[in-house]
């Protein structure tokens, strides 16, 4: 058999070879170094086989930052913390231990709770293991083979994943541990460069809260100690950025028990989200999108024809009906009310596009556990909009969508990329649908020359979409706005117009939001920032300090003077040193300080700029570098 190597040349194998096989023929150096083959973009065991006409890439040790080869590397860095758990804790039951983004974590039922005291003894444990050293190997088994043994070994959790399996299961064995695992895995241990444990925390058994809850121990393991030390270094400057303990400092939100999570938006805050919403209004005016809102609460009826009933209820908030066979739900999202509003009236091809637009408070019932401030909530403020237009519309809205997610982004500072979620196993319509769905958001990313990745699968039951992901200052990527493509909907609704043939088409919804949700979005802002917002956004974007009280009134007066012009200014007079307020005003991370005194007038005010030293300019100086900095919130 032949397979592909990355420069198009081909490797000729006996059949039946493995990825390890393909480096020992093209060299030992190669063989020895590797620990995943890529073969057709798919991650797969050294140790299984190739096939005919694949494309394959050989990943080493030196791909160090490549995602692919730390998630193989991370794999088995859990396998070992699995083993040292088991040696450790006599009678441990384990459960599950993937890899995920930046580490890894494991599962396991303890006979007697740990803290976080126990995680240093756990990672010696681990480190003497890889010091050791061990290899893996991989076998196998019948399924009845397999419930023999883990059952032998008292292990229910994998005796479960054992009994759903179907056909042979695979095993991995490394030391003295025997794990239930797909793959793949590192040949040894000597790639493992450093390894850290890094926190504790419950999770229940399969994410289900009716199940145990178990003791999820985290972790990360890199290729080198330097790459660890600067994954460390970036977890600590994240720490500090967090959008939690900010909101607090900054006075912008906090969260109740009263309300889990619902933010509580301060007047500070609120001014963040009121930038938000201005610069929603003021493009969706420029893009021809028409303002509109539509109910909150909705009967059974309208979910069931939706299919959210189906797919979303355990998501939703449901509320007793008139009568005991009435059921009403807060709407999770605005969809199906849109459906009802185009359906209202008779609808021509020369009315279309129509491009509705609302951010209504969305409510969805996520599990306690996965609650964290701003990012994931219960309550949910979307930049919606729906787009009604028939098929050759497509392309062009798609691509004025795109348009503008990049000129919104790009006010932060932060180029998007793309994900193109395709079809997944549960979904609506047929098989051509699909095809010409996915194939209208390919072309359209294509078009506007966006970087983009394709991932199958993970498309919403109704159709496919397009997830738009913004990269922030510390290198993380963060999931944004979405755009879907959706046949389902409007014909689940029988939703028509009059074509130019004078017969009855269905027209095609395009649902986006760019931001996504004005919450999550601020919390990923406050993190970019680091609660230092550009001048435009800050919620104070100015702060008088009167030298003394002899100074209160012509503080008082410019800051009237300020505000008059359209600036959010306020004067801090308090009973403190002059120093001390200073300080505040930069821990408050505020633009600019004005401070008054003897020697200030309107011809020379003291001015201190976020980050910079103090200047003496004149009011109109001051004046015209406020309106210059205002001005980047819509740079057109």
């Amino acid at each position: 058999m032949k397979v592909l190597l990355p420069d198009d040349s081909e490797l000729e194998l006996p059949e039946g070879a493995t990825g390890l096989d393909a480096a020992r023929a093209i060299g030992p150096r190669l063989a020895e170094q590797a620990v995943l083959v890529l073969a057709n973009g798919e991650r797969r065991d050294l140790r299984l086989p190739l096939h005919d006409g694949e494309r394959i890439r050989i990943l080493t040790t030196r791909d160090a930052s490549d995602e692919d080869a730390l998630y193989v590397l991370r794999h088995s860095a859990a396998h070992l913390l699995a083993e040292a758990v088991m040696r450790l804790y006599p009678g441990v039951k384990i459960a599950i231990g993937p890899p995920i983004a930046d580490g890894f974590y494991y599962d396991f039922e303890f006979p007697e709770p740990i803290g976080e005291g126990d995680l240093a003894r756990i990672e010696e444990e681990l480190r003497r293991e890889i010091a050791e050293g061990r290899t893996w190997a991989r076998e196998e088994v019948s399924r009845e083979e397999a419930l023999e043994r883990f059952r032998a070994e008292g292990q229910p959790y994998k005796v479960e994943l054992a009994e759903e399996a179907e056909g042979p299961i695979t095993l991995y064995t490394q030391g003295d541990f025997t794990d239930l695992c797909r793959g793949p895995h590192l040949q040894d241990t000597s790639p493992i460069g450093a390894v850290k444990l890094t926190g504790l925390a419950g999770a229940y058994w399969r994410g289900d809260e009716r199940n145990r809850q178990l003791t999820r121990i985290y972790g990360t393991a890199f290729f080198s100690q330097d790459d660890l030390d600067a994954h460390l270094e970036r977890l600590e400057q994240a720490r500090a950025r967090d959008h939690r303990r900010l909101g607090a400092q900054l006075d912008l939100f906090h969260l109740s028990e009263h309300s889990p999570g619902s933010p509580f938006w301060h007047p500070k805050g609120m001014i963040l989200f009121n930038e938000l919403e201005a610069i929603r209004r003021r493009e969706n005016r420029r893009r021809g999108y028409l303002e509109v809102k539509t109910p909150l609460i909705y009967d059974k009826a309208l979910w069931v024809t939706s299919g959210h009933w189906e797919k979303f209820r355990e998501n939703m908030f449901l509320i007793p009906g008139d009568s005991e066979d009435q059921t009403y739900g807060i709407k999770p999202m605005n969809c199906p009310g849109h459906m009802l509003l185009y359906a209202s009236q008779l609808r021509s091809y020369r009315d279309l596009p129509i491009r509705y637009a609302e951010a209504a408070p969305l409510h969805r019932n996520e599990l306690a556990g996965t609650l964290h401030g701003l990012t994931r909530v219960r309550y949910v403020t979307q930049d919606d909009a729906h787009i009604f237009c028939a098929e050759e519309q497509v392309p062009g809205e798609i691509d004025g969508v795109i348009a503008y997610a990049s000129y919104l982004y790009g006010l932060f500072g932060m180029e998007p990329h793309a994900e193109l979620s395709t079809r997944p196993e549960s979904r609506l319509g047929t098989d051509e649908q699909w095809d010409r769905a996915e194939a209208a958001l390919e072309d359209a990313l294509r078009a506007h020359g966006m970087e983009y990745v394709v991932s199958p699968g993970e498309g919403t039951f109704y159709g496919p979409k397009i997830d738009l992901h913004m990269t922030d200052v510390l290198g993380r990527s963060w999931q944004m706005g979405t755009i879907q493509y959706d046949m389902q909907m409007p014909a689940r609704f029988g939703l028509t117009y009059m074509g130019a043939d004078n017969t009855e088409h269905m027209p095609i919804v395009i649902h986006r939001a760019l931001f996504g949700s004005f919450e999550r979005f601020i919390g990923i802002l406050i993190e970019h920032y680091a609660g230092a917002f550009p001048f435009w956004l800050s919620p104070v974007q100015a702060r008088v300090l009167p030298v003394g009280e002899a100074h209160r009134v012509a503080a008082s007066s410019l800051r009237e003077r300020l505000v008059a012009e359209g600036f959010r200014v306020d004067v801090d007079e308090r009973d403190e040193t002059l120093g001390k307020r200073i300080r505040d005003a930069e821990l408050e991370k505020i633009p600019f300080v004005v401070v008054y005194g003897d020697r200030e007038s309107d011809d020379a005010l003291a001015v201190r700029e976020r980050g910079g030293g103090q200047a003496s300019w004149s009011l109109d100086t001051l004046l015209t570098r406020f309106r210059e900095l205002a001005a980047e919130s819509d740079p057109r």
